[in-house]
Protein backbone atom coordinates (compact mmCIF):
# COMPACT_ATOMS: atom_id res chain seq x y z
CA UNK A 1 0.00 0.00 0.00
CA UNK A 2 0.81 3.65 -1.02
CA UNK A 3 -0.49 6.31 1.04
CA UNK A 4 0.47 10.02 -0.50
CA UNK A 5 0.00 13.29 1.46
CA UNK A 6 -1.67 15.21 -1.46
CA UNK A 7 -2.99 17.61 1.50
CA UNK A 8 -2.02 17.93 5.21
CA UNK A 9 -3.89 21.43 6.52
CA UNK A 10 -5.92 23.01 8.62
CA UNK A 11 -9.23 24.97 7.39
CA UNK A 12 -6.87 27.95 7.32
CA UNK A 13 -4.21 26.52 5.19
CA UNK A 14 -1.58 27.42 8.02
CA UNK A 15 2.07 26.68 6.69
CA UNK A 16 0.78 26.83 3.04
CA UNK A 17 -0.41 23.19 3.56
CA UNK A 18 -3.79 22.04 1.54
CA UNK A 19 -6.96 21.23 2.86
CA UNK A 20 -7.36 17.50 3.85
CA UNK A 21 -6.79 14.37 1.06
CA UNK A 22 -4.93 11.30 1.38
CA UNK A 23 -4.12 9.06 -1.98
CA UNK A 24 -4.16 5.57 -1.35
CA UNK A 25 -3.17 2.97 -3.34
CA UNK A 26 -2.63 -0.33 -3.85
CA UNK A 27 -1.67 -2.63 -7.23
CA UNK A 28 -4.46 -1.39 -9.75
CA UNK A 29 -6.98 0.16 -6.91
CA UNK A 30 -7.08 3.34 -5.89
CA UNK A 31 -8.76 5.27 -3.48
CA UNK A 32 -8.85 9.26 -1.81
CA UNK A 33 -9.61 9.91 1.68
CA UNK A 34 -11.21 13.99 1.71
CA UNK A 35 -10.60 15.83 -1.01
CA UNK A 36 -11.01 19.55 0.60
CA UNK A 37 -11.37 22.69 -1.18
CA UNK A 38 -7.89 23.74 -1.84
CA UNK A 39 -6.80 20.01 -2.19
CA UNK A 40 -7.35 20.43 -6.08
CA UNK A 41 -3.94 22.34 -6.43
CA UNK A 42 -2.10 20.84 -4.16
CA UNK A 43 -3.16 17.36 -6.62
CA UNK A 44 -1.95 19.19 -9.68
CA UNK A 45 1.37 20.52 -8.50
CA UNK A 46 1.91 16.31 -7.76
CA UNK A 47 1.20 15.37 -11.22
CA UNK A 48 -1.78 13.09 -10.05
CA UNK A 49 -4.74 11.78 -12.20
CA UNK A 50 -8.07 11.60 -10.98
CA UNK A 51 -8.26 8.69 -13.45
CA UNK A 52 -6.03 6.46 -11.06
CA UNK A 53 -9.01 6.70 -8.33
CA UNK A 54 -11.70 4.29 -8.53
CA UNK A 55 -13.42 5.91 -5.08
CA UNK A 56 -13.24 8.83 -2.97
CA UNK A 57 -14.46 8.17 0.92
CA UNK A 58 -15.13 11.49 2.89
CA UNK A 59 -15.08 12.05 7.02
CA UNK A 60 -17.25 14.53 7.25
CA UNK A 61 -19.15 17.27 5.38
CA UNK A 62 -16.64 20.29 6.64
CA UNK A 63 -15.32 22.27 3.54
CA UNK A 64 -11.91 21.70 4.02
CA UNK A 65 -12.90 17.87 3.85
CA UNK A 66 -15.30 17.70 1.46
CA UNK A 67 -15.32 20.90 -0.61
CA UNK A 68 -13.04 20.21 -3.05
CA UNK A 69 -15.54 17.38 -4.78
CA UNK A 70 -17.20 19.76 -7.66
CA UNK A 71 -13.67 20.71 -8.43
CA UNK A 72 -13.08 17.33 -9.08
CA UNK A 73 -15.97 15.80 -10.62
CA UNK A 74 -15.61 18.67 -13.45
CA UNK A 75 -12.12 18.04 -13.92
CA UNK A 76 -12.81 14.51 -14.51
CA UNK A 77 -15.47 15.52 -16.75
CA UNK A 78 -13.72 18.50 -18.73
CA UNK A 79 -10.46 18.17 -18.63
CA UNK A 80 -9.46 13.88 -17.98
CA UNK A 81 -12.41 13.52 -20.08
CA UNK A 82 -13.15 10.81 -17.29
CA UNK A 83 -15.35 7.50 -18.74
CA UNK A 84 -14.85 4.80 -15.86
CA UNK A 85 -17.39 5.12 -12.88
CA UNK A 86 -16.73 6.50 -9.46
CA UNK A 87 -18.21 6.28 -6.26
CA UNK A 88 -18.28 8.48 -3.45
CA UNK A 89 -18.67 7.41 -0.06
CA UNK A 90 -19.18 9.44 3.19
CA UNK A 91 -21.96 9.68 6.00
CA UNK A 92 -25.12 10.47 6.02
CA UNK A 93 -25.67 13.99 4.63
CA UNK A 94 -23.44 13.50 2.28
CA UNK A 95 -25.49 13.54 -1.00
CA UNK A 96 -28.23 16.26 -0.18
CA UNK A 97 -24.56 18.13 0.71
CA UNK A 98 -22.83 17.72 -2.45
CA UNK A 99 -25.75 18.53 -4.33
CA UNK A 100 -25.85 21.77 -2.69
CA UNK A 101 -22.72 22.41 -3.45
CA UNK A 102 -22.16 21.80 -6.58
CA UNK A 103 -25.51 24.04 -7.41
CA UNK A 104 -24.06 26.80 -5.16
CA UNK A 105 -20.55 26.77 -6.83
CA UNK A 106 -21.59 26.06 -10.59
CA UNK A 107 -25.85 26.41 -10.79
CA UNK A 108 -27.33 24.07 -13.01
CA UNK A 109 -24.32 21.71 -13.20
CA UNK A 110 -25.80 19.39 -10.79
CA UNK A 111 -27.86 18.20 -14.17
CA UNK A 112 -25.30 18.12 -16.11
CA UNK A 113 -25.12 14.96 -19.49
CA UNK A 114 -21.94 13.65 -17.42
CA UNK A 115 -19.46 12.04 -19.31
CA UNK A 116 -18.62 9.02 -16.74
CA UNK A 117 -21.19 7.54 -13.81
CA UNK A 118 -20.55 8.70 -10.41
CA UNK A 119 -22.42 7.83 -7.52
CA UNK A 120 -22.90 8.66 -3.43
CA UNK A 121 -23.25 6.01 -0.89
CA UNK A 122 -24.35 6.99 2.58
CA UNK A 123 -22.58 4.59 5.00
CA UNK A 124 -23.34 4.71 9.01
CA UNK A 125 -20.34 4.19 11.77
CA UNK A 126 -19.78 0.59 12.11
CA UNK A 127 -21.19 -0.71 8.44
CA UNK A 128 -18.23 -2.34 6.80
CA UNK A 129 -18.51 -1.70 3.19
CA UNK A 130 -16.27 -1.69 -0.17
CA UNK A 131 -14.47 1.15 -1.50
CA UNK A 132 -13.11 0.57 -4.66
CA UNK A 133 -10.48 -2.27 -4.11
CA UNK A 134 -10.42 -1.90 -0.34
CA UNK A 135 -12.57 -2.83 2.73
CA UNK A 136 -13.75 0.21 4.91
CA UNK A 137 -14.69 0.40 8.05
CA UNK A 138 -15.95 4.05 9.83
CA UNK A 139 -16.36 4.97 13.37
CA UNK A 140 -18.01 8.30 14.68
CA UNK A 141 -16.17 10.85 16.26
CA UNK A 142 -16.14 13.58 17.89
CA UNK A 143 -16.47 17.05 15.88
CA UNK A 144 -19.80 18.84 14.66
CA UNK A 145 -20.22 19.29 11.15
CA UNK A 146 -23.77 19.17 10.67
CA UNK A 147 -24.00 15.26 10.16
CA UNK A 148 -22.29 12.20 11.77
CA UNK A 149 -18.27 13.08 11.73
CA UNK A 150 -16.21 9.59 11.53
CA UNK A 151 -12.90 8.60 11.27
CA UNK A 152 -11.75 5.59 9.10
CA UNK A 153 -9.89 2.32 8.29
CA UNK A 154 -9.25 1.52 5.01
CA UNK A 155 -7.30 -2.07 4.10
CA UNK A 156 -6.38 -3.80 1.11
CA UNK A 157 -6.41 -7.10 2.57
CA UNK A 158 -2.67 -7.05 3.64
CA UNK A 159 -2.34 -3.04 5.42
CA UNK A 160 -4.31 -0.89 7.31
CA UNK A 161 -4.78 2.67 6.82
CA UNK A 162 -6.60 4.12 9.57
CA UNK A 163 -7.72 8.40 9.85
CA UNK A 164 -9.21 9.89 13.19
CA UNK A 165 -10.52 12.21 10.83
CA UNK A 166 -11.88 15.60 12.81
CA UNK A 167 -12.45 15.21 16.66
CA UNK A 168 -11.65 16.02 20.01
CA UNK A 169 -10.29 13.36 21.99
CA UNK A 170 -12.44 10.01 22.10
CA UNK A 171 -11.28 6.59 22.94
CA UNK A 172 -12.64 5.42 19.93
CA UNK A 173 -9.27 6.26 18.67
CA UNK A 174 -7.89 2.93 19.90
CA UNK A 175 -10.51 1.04 18.18
CA UNK A 176 -9.92 3.06 14.72
CA UNK A 177 -5.64 3.22 15.18
CA UNK A 178 -5.95 -0.29 16.60
CA UNK A 179 -2.67 -2.72 14.61
CA UNK A 180 -3.21 0.28 11.99
CA UNK A 181 0.22 -0.08 9.55
CA UNK A 182 -0.18 3.58 9.50
CA UNK A 183 -2.37 5.63 11.58
CA UNK A 184 -2.78 9.63 10.57
CA UNK A 185 -4.58 11.45 13.29
CA UNK A 186 -5.21 15.28 13.78
CA UNK A 187 -3.76 17.56 16.16
CA UNK A 188 -4.88 20.43 15.53
CA UNK A 189 -3.81 22.64 18.74
CA UNK A 190 -0.45 22.49 20.72
CA UNK A 191 -0.88 24.07 23.84
CA UNK A 192 -4.96 24.26 24.63
CA UNK A 193 -8.20 22.08 23.95
CA UNK A 194 -9.79 23.53 21.49
CA UNK A 195 -13.87 21.94 20.62
CA UNK A 196 -14.33 19.61 18.36
CA UNK A 197 -10.55 18.96 17.85
CA UNK A 198 -7.35 17.06 19.64
CA UNK A 199 -4.69 19.07 21.03
CA UNK A 200 -0.97 17.81 21.82
CA UNK A 201 -1.24 17.99 25.40
CA UNK A 202 -4.13 15.27 25.32
CA UNK A 203 -3.20 13.12 22.90
CA UNK A 204 0.68 12.72 24.15
CA UNK A 205 -0.30 11.68 27.24
CA UNK A 206 -2.30 8.69 25.68
CA UNK A 207 0.29 7.78 23.23
CA UNK A 208 1.15 4.85 25.33
CA UNK A 209 -2.28 3.25 24.64
CA UNK A 210 -2.04 3.41 20.83
CA UNK A 211 -0.70 -0.16 18.89
CA UNK A 212 -0.69 1.56 15.69
CA UNK A 213 2.67 0.67 13.98
CA UNK A 214 3.07 4.15 12.79
CA UNK A 215 1.33 7.89 13.99
CA UNK A 216 1.88 10.42 12.00
CA UNK A 217 0.03 14.13 12.93
CA UNK A 218 -2.09 16.20 10.57
CA UNK A 219 -4.62 19.49 10.83
CA UNK A 220 -2.18 21.28 12.62
CA UNK A 221 -2.84 24.94 13.16
CA UNK A 222 0.26 27.43 14.46
CA UNK A 223 0.58 26.15 18.01
CA UNK A 224 0.48 22.41 16.76
CA UNK A 225 3.40 23.28 13.86
CA UNK A 226 5.54 25.00 16.73
CA UNK A 227 5.43 21.60 18.78
CA UNK A 228 6.84 19.38 15.43
CA UNK A 229 10.49 18.82 17.37
CA UNK A 230 8.58 17.73 20.18
CA UNK A 231 6.36 15.45 18.23
CA UNK A 232 8.97 13.70 16.30
CA UNK A 233 10.97 13.25 20.19
CA UNK A 234 7.89 11.26 21.00
CA UNK A 235 8.01 8.88 17.48
CA UNK A 236 5.18 10.54 15.35
CA UNK A 237 5.99 12.05 12.33
CA UNK A 238 4.29 15.44 11.31
CA UNK A 239 2.41 15.24 8.02
CA UNK A 240 3.26 17.67 4.96
CA UNK A 241 2.29 18.16 1.57
CA UNK A 242 3.34 15.28 -0.84
CA UNK A 243 4.84 12.98 1.33
CA UNK A 244 4.49 9.29 0.83
CA UNK A 245 4.54 6.39 2.95
CA UNK A 246 5.16 2.56 1.46
CA UNK A 247 3.16 0.25 4.19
Amino acid sequence: MKVTVVGSGDAFGTGGRSHTCFKIDSGEAGALVDFGATSIASWKKLGLSFDSIDAIAISHLHGDHFGGLPFLLLDCQFVERRTRPLLLAGPPGLRERLYDTLDNFFPGVSKLNWSFAWRVEEISPGRPTKLGGFSLETFGVIHSAGSISTGLRLSDGQAVFAYSGDTAWTEALFEIGAGADLFVCECYSGVEPITGHMDWPTLKSNLGAFSAKRMVLTHMGASALARRAEMELAGLTPAYDGQIFEV
